[in-house]
């Protein structure tokens, strides 16, 4: 293939570029985050926005996650004569892996969608151009508000999402399964250990992190018109999950190398 320059361009060129590209858009992001002025209004706003359009989805879908691990942890605990490890068992899996994803696929879902929309539709009508007219920095101004109202509430729907899990993993458990109350709870204490709320936390952290750049990425490099902005929106979301997933591999190996479990 030949480029417009009249070179040719190399097999996976355009994806190594635009991998560059998002790169050194993350590393203009975490650079503008400690200049001033900061756009303090506008970060509440973009709070206040992803969390209104996140916290109900949420805790909707933390209810039948929490259950569905509940349910089957104890179904497996039953067979191999453990149950009193199913508490342990469900809010590891809960807190360690579920949270973090269900937090961050619903902030780059709907969050995050609207934030690529938003930018997107500000590209073509040439807003992102007029502020660098103005001697304005459109990262600073406009995306490291949206990005660092994503991690804001990325950590702490977390928390949310952990808590709503881990209950309604104890009803469905307890109540459906015929679970001792008191075994389930005490069993936290056997497994579960606080370096596991803080790789939530951090998954969560980085989660946010880059939903927030994936969406303000796709935002700002439309193919061009309201249908390249609609492309740029699926393309944003999608991508988004695939590094979700990517990341959430890589902490989960290094955290069980670093952090040693707790024995019983």
């Amino acid at each position: 293939m030949v480029g417009e320059t009249g070179s040719i361009a190399l097999p996976g060129t355009a994806a190594l570029t635009q991998v560059g590209r998002l790169a050194t858009l993350s590393w203009e992001v975490l650079r503008a985050i400690f200049r001033r002025p900061f756009q303090f209004r506008e970060w509440i706003q973009q709070c206040w926005f992803f969390a209104s359009v996140t916290i109900l989805p949420t805790a909707l879908v933390a209810i039948p996650f929490g259950a569905v691990i509940a349910l089957q942890l104890g179904s497996l605990t039953t067979q191999i004569g453990a149950q009193s490890f199913t508490g342990a068992a469900s809010a590891l899996a809960i807190v360690q892996q579920a949270s973090p994803l269900i937090t961050a696929l619903l902030v780059a879902g709907a969050g995050g969608s609207a934030v690529c929309a938003d930018i997107g539709a500000r590209k073509i009508r040439e807003e992102i151009d007029a502020l660098e007219v103005l001697g304005v920095n459109p990262v600073q101004r406009l995306v490291v508000p949206r990005v660092l109202a994503a991690i804001v509430v990325s950590v702490l729907l977390n928390g949310l999402v952990s808590v709503v899990g881990v209950l309604g993993g104890y009803f469905f458990n307890v109540v459906l399964q015929g679970g001792t109350p008191g075994a389930y709870l005490a069993s936290f204490n056997a497994l579960a250990q606080v370096p596991d709320l803080w790789v939530s936390e951090i998954k969560a952290f980085l989660y946010g992190f880059v939903a927030g750049v994936v969406a303000a990425f796709r935002g700002l490099n439309p193919a061009g018109g309201p249908k390249g902005v609609g492309d740029a929106v699926n393309q944003a979301v999608v991508i988004t999950f695939l590094l979700l997933f990517l990341i959430n591999v890589v902490l989960t190996a290094v955290y069980l190398k670093i952090v040693p479990a707790k024995a019983l």
